[in-house]
């Protein structure tokens, strides 16, 4: 059978929100059972009601959590909370109102009763601790959203006064204890009922929109992108963005369209993703089928914009599609446009940091060395995750951070923080600054870096693995690999460490002069990930991964 990915999901794709949402709150979790018990990966706890991972005791239990966590750290300020559109992110939230107001925390929700993109609760929080100063309580937050995952997925993820995702001390105490409280019938949970929550002193209201909206020209050049006029298609994917979008062109004046404002929580209108599953994937060719359709050339030759952006439900992740000129453009890889966003950015923002270096993460392509090497900026490469560049974006010593999975950020025009959480509206904005300012798309500089560097093929592959193996792959030192080369090359480094901070990569990294391997163990699946990259073309990118699975194979077996 021919693959429908790609397609308009049809109605057995959708999934039975009456269903979800019973399932939410009738379903108590098995604790015996690993995968419903509360575990953060790198963006939260998630699962689904109708797997009985994610359930109003779950989030009953981390929000009591997260009350004492933030007891413990001193964190007296007000709690800013947002979600997305996902159908159990509004039940989440107000389980969690329930629990903060009978805590007697204070609690801003947005005062439009929408969405809040991730970004924009990042912005928030950084922007009341920059006002209120040194000494006074911090503010921290919660964001109730799976991200790019299926309509059926619920996600709650927590941001201290740092703005960006809380990092592995402070996840790994939370879920310990919310299972703790789990496992004790949620005795020690302190709850009072959702209309006396949203009545209480302590809940509060806040405009993430006008905060986020209105600061933008703090961050980007929108004089070139309205003087260039530059033709915008955003397409919000039916998530969390949809009325900021709309908003931006309005008070900013710029020629912007929203391409898609409809919001469904079974995401009737999209495509479907490689594997014929609704996933609001920004980058994925299949789930952007629409969009990279609008941007064909009509009869006249033109596309219908000049820039066209997606972005997931929380907004964290861009999708960038340019028009096809000469054979060059379409939907960017994210390395790509992550790439040409470097070059850009550290050659026209005079007032940062003329030491401030370029954060990647270890699975990015490569072609970002070679350009930070152009710069002459020195290159940080970090673990899987975006909270390892919230300390250089916070000083502005680490200006630029950006992943491979299309999410990145960066800081204001004078170099001070904009956001320490994944920014996919600004990412997706600075696509159209880029071809107001230089006049060619992100398409062609991209072309433009690949005739100076090189063009790298990249892929990611699953290969299948035991819980046990995967466990030991995550626990290799570089003493575990005995091979010298990879596909005809001498291996110059093996890494189970960051090279740009020592952290544990948590598997392992083969390099040599003109290809690399990364294995990593999946979180949720008996798999594990090689990611692979190739500046000899894709016949050696194959022999690389064939080498790297024989490789990672022998050394876990």
């Amino acid at each position: 059978m021919a693959s429908r990915a790609g397609t308009v999901a049809l109605p057995q794709d959708l999934v039975d929100i009456t269903a979800l949402l019973d399932a939410y709150f009738d379903v108590a979790p098995d604790l015996g059972d690993p995968a419903q018990r509360v575990a953060f990966g790198t963006s939260g706890h998630r699962g689904s009601s109708l797997k009985a991972s994610f359930n109003e005791p779950h989030i009953l239990a981390i929000t009591q959590a997260i009350v004492e966590y933030r007891g413990r750290q001193g964190i007296t300020g007000p709690l800013f909370i947002g979600r997305d559109t996902h159908a159990l992110s509004e039940p989440a939230q107000n389980s969690a109102l329930e629990v903060l107001a009978a805590n007697g925390v204070t609690v801003l929700v947005d005062a439009r009763h929408g969405y809040t993109p991730t970004p924009a609760l990042s912005h928030a929080i950084l922007k009341y601790n920059r006002e209120a100063g040194p000494g006074t309580p911090q503010a921290d937050g919660i964001v109730v959203t799976p991200s790019h995952n299926p309509p059926g997925d619920g996600g709650f993820k927590y941001n201290p006064p740092h703005g960006g995702p809380a990092d592995t001390d402070a996840t790994g105490w939370i879920a310990d204890r919310a299972n703790q409280l789990l496992e004790n019938g949620l005795r020690g949970v302190k709850r009072m009922p959702l209309n006396d929550a949203l009545a209480a002193d302590t809940t509060g209201k806040f405009d993430f929109l006008s905060s986020y909206v209105d600061d933008l020209p703090s961050v980007l050049n929108l004089d070139a992108i309205r003087n260039a006029g530059v033709r915008i298609g955003a397409d919000p994917m039916g998530g969390a963005s949809v009325d900021y979008w709309g908003e931006i062109g309005e008070r900013h004046q710029l020629n912007l369209t929203v391409v898609n404002p409809t919001v469904d929580p079974q995401w009737a209108f999209m495509t479907l993703d490689w594997d014929e599953k609704i996933r609001m994937d920004c980058s994925s060719p299949s789930a952007m089928a629409s969009l990279i359709k609008r941007m064909a050339a009509g009869a006249d030759g033109t596309a219908a914009y000049d820039v066209a952006t997606g972005n997931d439900a929380d907004a964290d992740r861009h999708g960038i599609v340019t028009p096809l000129v000469n054979g060059v453009g379409g939907l960017m890889n994210p390395n790509h446009y992550l790439a040409v966003a470097i070059d850009y950015l550290y050659r026209n923002r005079s007032g940062w940091n003329p030491e401030s270096v370029v954060g990647k993460t270890l699975v990015s392509s490569s072609i970002i060395d070679r350009v930070a090497g152009g710069l002459g900026r020195k290159l940080v490469e970090v673990p899987v995750g975006f909270k390892w560049f919230v300390p250089g974006l916070l000083s502005g010593e680490g200006a630029f951070g950006g992943e491979e999975s299309a999410g990145a950020s960066f800081n204001k025009l004078d170099g001070s923080v904009w956001t320490t959480d994944k920014d996919g509206i600004l990412l997706a904005l600075l696509a159209s600054e880029i071809t107001a300012v230089t006049g060619q798309s992100p398409s062609q500089l991209y072309k433009g870096l690949t005739d100076q560097f090189g063009a790298p093929v990249y892929a990611r592959i699953d290969a299948a693995a035991t819980r046990e193996q995967k466990s030991k792959l995550g626990k290799l030192s570089a003493a575990d690999v005995t091979a010298t080369s990879l596909a005809g090359e001498e291996i110059t480094a093996k890494l189970t460490e960051a090279p740009g901070n020592g952290a544990a990569i948590g598997g392992l990294k083969v390099v040599t002069e003109n290809a690399w391997f990364a294995a990593r163990p999946s979180g949720t699946e008996d798999v594990y990930k090689i990611y692979a990259e190739s500046f000899k073309g894709a016949d050696h990118l194959k022999q690389v991964q064939e080498e790297a699975k024989a490789l990672v194979d022998g050394v876990i077996a």
